[in-house]
C-alpha cells in the first residue's frame, strides 16, 4: 500500500500557530510520527505540505496511478475549495480527510467540508492521531498491488 499524505496551509507552522488549539508538536514532529506509523503498518508513505491551493490540486491530479490512497489535511481549504473537491472527483482518488482539531466544534464556517463531501472517511480531533487513524483505516482495507486509484 502506497499512501500520499498532503497537508495544506499553515501546517508548516505547527508548534508556533495557536499551540493551545493545535498543540506544541512541530511539522517535523508530525512527519516523524507519520513515518513511524507507516513503518509499523508496513505501508509506504510520501508526505508533502504547501500553502498554495493550486499545488494541492496538482498533487492530487498527479497521484492518479501512483498511490493507493490520499490522506488529506486541506486545512483552511477544507472549507473553501471547490477546486480540491473537483480534483478528487476527477481522479477518483480514495481519500481520508484528517484534521488535528474537531472543526465541527469550532467556528460556524468550519462546519462545511468540501473535502468531506468526497472523502471515504474523516478523522478529526485526535491531534497527530488523526493521521495514524487514517493510515490504519487504509492499511486494513488494502487493495491488491497494482490497483492504484
Amino acid at each position: 500500500m502506497k499512501l500520499l499524505v498532503l497537508n495544506g496551509p499553515n501546517l508548516n507552522l505547527l508548534g508556533l500557530r495557536e499551540p493551545d488549539l493545535y498543540g506544541r508538536g512541530t511539522y517535523a514532529g508530525l512527519e516523524a510520527f507519520v513515518r513511524e506509523t507507516a513503518s509499523r503498518l508496513g505501508v509506504e508513505v510520501e508526505m508533502r505540505q504547501t500553502n498554495h491551493e493550486g499545488v494541492l490540486v496538482d498533487w492530487i491530479q498527479e497521484s492518479r496511478g501512483k498511490f493507493d490512497a490520499i490522506i488529506l489535511n486541506a486545512a483552511a481549504y477544507t472549507h473553501t475549495s471547490v477546486a480540491i473537491l473537483d480534483a478528487i472527483k476527477a481522479v477518483k482518488a480514495r481519500v481520508a480527510e484528517v484534521h488535528l482539531t474537531e472543526p465541527k466544534s469550532r467556528e460556524e464556517f468550519r462546519r462545511v467540508s468540501y473535502v468531506g463531501m468526497v472523502a471515504e472517511k474523516t478523522f478529526s480531533g485526535l491531534g497527530f492521531g488523526s493521521y495514524s487513524a487514517a493510515m490504519e483505516y487504509f492499511a486494513k482495507s488494502e487493495m491488491p498491488r497494482g490497483n492504484h486509484a
